[in-house]
C-alpha cells in the first residue's frame, strides 16, 4: 500500500508518496498546490466521485468582486478579461466575438438602468 504525506517547507508544499522501497517527493509553492487541488479534484469528479467533503461544485456561483480587471486582445485578436476573484489565483477569460459582444451589450444595459430597476431584475 502506498503512503502519502503532505507537509510544509517554509512556505512551499511537500507532498511526499511511498511505495514498497520507492520514494518520491514534490515540492510547490501555493499556487502549483491550489492547481493540483483543482485538477485532482476535476479528475475525482470525472471518475464519479463526488467532492461533497471538499465543498467545491463546478456549477457553484463565486460571488467576490475583483480589486482589478483588465481588457484587452491576445496574440491572435481575441477578447481578453483578466482578473483576480477572491482567494483564486489571477486568471484570464478568451472571448469570442459573440461572447464578447453578449456581455459588452449586457452590461451597458445594466448600467443603463435605474438602481431601482438593477436591485428587482436581479440574475445578470
Amino acid at each position: 500500500m502506498a503512503g502519502i504525506s503532505v507537509t510544509l517547507e517554509g512556505d512551499n508544499i511537500q507532498l511526499a508518496f511511498q511505495k514498497g522501497e520507492q520514494s518520491t517527493a514534490v515540492v510547490m509553492d501555493p499556487q502549483a498546490a491550489r492547481s493540483l487541488v483543482k485538477a485532482v479534484s476535476q479528475l475525482l469528479m470525472a471518475i464519479g466521485e463526488g467532492s461533497e467533503d471538499i465543498g467545491e461544485n463546478p456549477e457553484e456561483m463565486v460571488d467576490v468582486t475583483s480589486p482589478t480587471i483588465d481588457i484587452g486582445m491576445d496574440e491572435n485578436g481575441m477578447a481578453v478579461v483578466a482578473l483576480q476573484a477572491g482567494l483564486l489565483p489571477p486568471f484570464m477569460l478568451r472571448l469570442k466575438d459573440d461572447e464578447a459582444r453578449h456581455i459588452a451589450n449586457s452590461l451597458t444595459e445594466i448600467l443603463n438602468s435605474p438602481r431601482d430597476v438593477r436591485q428587482s431584475l436581479g440574475g445578470h
